[in-house]
């Protein structure tokens, strides 16, 4: 079953089977469906110099999220649940499964760009920061480089969440 075929009306996720797994890079054409049914945009979206998860529920893929990885930093990007899956903590079980891999890497900081969703991030920590810093410490990731080469990342908001001491020397 691909992402577009969950039910409108299902169970609760209490009453399913929930998986989070890491994609293997046969699975990115599922992510890529994950995302576009979500409404995102998939164009910097890569499997190089990344880490994806996907949620399934009964063995169907409801939901992805992604880490981008930079020297010590890793930035969080393409967070989608689909519609039906909203709303019942899948969301956050793949953003807590991210920062526990970026805190397993030894990753210092985490960040991340949302214009819509900063109260969301603000109950994972995430606190906003300048576009700057976040082009600084992650300029050879996919989707700064995007930002930066197609001049959107200056209309965009940048939040951070600090990992394993963050800033302490």
């Amino acid at each position: 079953m691909t992402p577009t075929q969950i039910p409108n009306a299902h169970p609760p996720l209490s009453q399913m089977h929930v998986k989070l797994r890491q994609a293997a890079p046969q699975d990115f054409p599922t992510v890529l469906a994950l995302l576009e049914g979500c409404g995102l945009h998939t164009q910097s979206v890569t499997p190089e110099g990344s880490t994806y998860w996907i949620a399934d529920l009964d063995g169907v893929p409801g939901g992805c999220i992604g880490l981008e990885h930079g020297d010590g930093v890793s930035l969080i990007r393409s967070t989608a649940v689909l519609p039906t899956a909203r709303s019942q903590g899948l969301g956050r079980a793949l953003v807590t499964s991210a920062l526990t891999h970026a805190s397993l890497r030894g990753d210092r900081a985490v960040y991340l760009f949302s214009q819509e969703a900063g109260d969301y991030w603000l109950r994972f920590g995430f606190v906003p920061v300048g576009v700057d810093e976040i082009s600084a410490a992650l300029s050879g990731t996919p989707q700064v480089s995007s930002g930066l080469l197609k001049g959107w990342i200056h209309g965009e908001q940048a939040w951070k969440r600090e990992l394993n001491g963050g800033g302490r020397k």
